[in-house]
């Protein structure tokens, strides 16, 4: 990678592991709260649901904005706002507060990746590559969110860790001040994209007209909107919208579910105690759950590089066939011992991430070059807005049906992932 490339790929990864960083560590804090305060899976599932609906439901003013103000400012200003909410979550009384320092988390998160991802598909030339680091910046701050959160809960109260969990932000905040690059060196001088994009470009409108310049109206927003939704582009929407739930019905519960099939930690390692203070703080579901997000970041390198080799509507149909199969057997798999439990795990965390730069390609490929921030920013309101439903579906199943009946009625989105994806394979043939 070129020098702009590397820029571009440092700036968006540092804040994308950042992003991630304190969206793994909620699932954390929800196993603490559902301990110390008055609270359901349920009620705890439609309050974190409120955070993550609107992670996605701002990224699509974040992408309009994104495709009319350009990254930097956009993702600085974002960072700033997390670290505010997690500085608020870390004074909360009750679950009311947490909810709108969630919500507060939610809104500032939602501007990072219609901004980071427009950014990566105009500005990198080896686009492929540069979604896959991306990619595993991402799971790099996905893994060490509930890692750093697990082990400062060994030694601090949830607040106190809640607060500490603020440092990152600040530190983020003063390289993004830092950082230069061309945010459009991968588009060429007639205004395309260095590799094809398909549907209808922003520069060729259905009235004649020629303009690159992003939305300043509600008539200029409608009309890109009306030149994005092309077959493709609707198709890769229902595509990104089955991933969203079934990620976020997975994830936000899934430290409580291994806690059930893991046996107690003094028993399987053997240097606690059984009955010491360090072993009742010591839960072992959250590394466990740390060891399967980390698994990912091998998923995205192979995502992001399979989609520079192969066709995207065919990875997309593989990678939903795979998922559907382990969210039909996971719990079974996890009955049957230790063993097989860490690898139906392992195949979840390396799927699961695997589809991610796929479908952020596919966003590229079915999406003009000029509308690209907002292109992302349906994405994202896409798969965090309407997939944070996820969260309460899961919370709700959870609470009547066990973790097996959760996992078999999660099972049901990568399933349509897979209808959704073959139907864009046979529109391609």
């Amino acid at each position: 990678m070129q020098g702009n490339d590397r820029s571009i790929v440092t700036f968006t990864g540092v804040s994308h592991a950042l992003v991630h960083t304190y969206e793994l560590s909620i699932p954390i804090f929800v196993v603490v709260w559902l301990e110390t305060l008055p609270v359901t899976t349920a009620l705890l599932g439609t309050v974190t649901a409120i955070g993550y609906g609107l992670f996605g439901a701002g990224a699509l003013p974040g992408g309009i904005l994104a495709d009319r103000y350009g990254a930097n400012s956009l993702v600085t200003a974002g960072l700033v706002g997390m670290g505010a909410s997690f500085l608020l979550l870390s004074v909360a009384p009750g679950v009311l507060t947490i909810a709108v320092a969630l919500g507060l988390w939610g809104l500032s998160a939602s501007v990072y990746h219609p901004a980071g991802l427009a950014l990566i598909s105009t500005g990198v030339e080896e686009r492929g590559t540069g979604f896959a680091y991306h990619g595993m910046a991402g799971n790099a701050g996905i893994a060490a969110g509930p890692l750093l959160t697990a082990l400062l809960l060994l030694a601090f109260d949830w607040r106190l860790v809640a607060a500490l969990l603020v440092l990152p932000a600040v530190v983020a905040v003063a390289y993004a001040r830092t950082a230069e690059f061309d945010e459009m060196a991968a588009v060429s001088a007639d205004g395309g994209p260095s590799s094809g994009a398909r549907g209808t470009s922003s520069e060729q409108r259905s009235d004649g007209g020629e303009s690159s310049e992003p939305p300043s109206s509600i008539r200029a927003f409608l009309a890109d909107t009306r030149a994005l939704f092309t077959v493709g582009f609707t198709i890769v929407m229902l595509v990104v919208m089955m991933n969203g739930l079934f990620y976020r019905g997975t994830l936000t519960f899934l430290p409580e579910v291994l806690g059930e099939f893991l046996p107690p930690v003094g028993e399987l390692l053997g240097v606690f105690e059984p009955d010491s203070a360090l072993a009742a703080e010591f839960d072992l579901a959250y590394y466990f759950y740390v060891g399967l997000l980390s698994v990912g970041i091998a998923g995205q390198y192979v995502g992001g590089k399979l989609t520079d080799r192969i066709s995207i509507p065919v990875g997309l149909t593989a990678v939903f066939a795979g998922l559907a199969a382990i969210a039909v057997v996971f719990v079974p798999a996890a009955e049957a011992g230790l063993g097989p439990l860490l690898a139906i795990s392992a195949l979840l965390g390396f799927a699961l991430f695997t589809l991610q730069p796929i479908y952020q390609a596919s966003i590229a490929e079915y999406s003009p070059p000029g509308d690209r921030g907002l292109s992302y920013g349906y994405t994202y309101l896409t798969n965090f807005g309407v997939g944070a439903a996820g969260a309460a579906i899961a919370g709700y199943l959870l609470s009547t049906v066990g973790a097996d009946g959760t996992f078999l009625g999660l099972a049901a989105f990568p399933a349509l992932g897979f209808v959704f994806a073959a139907t864009l394979w046979w529109l391609d043939e």
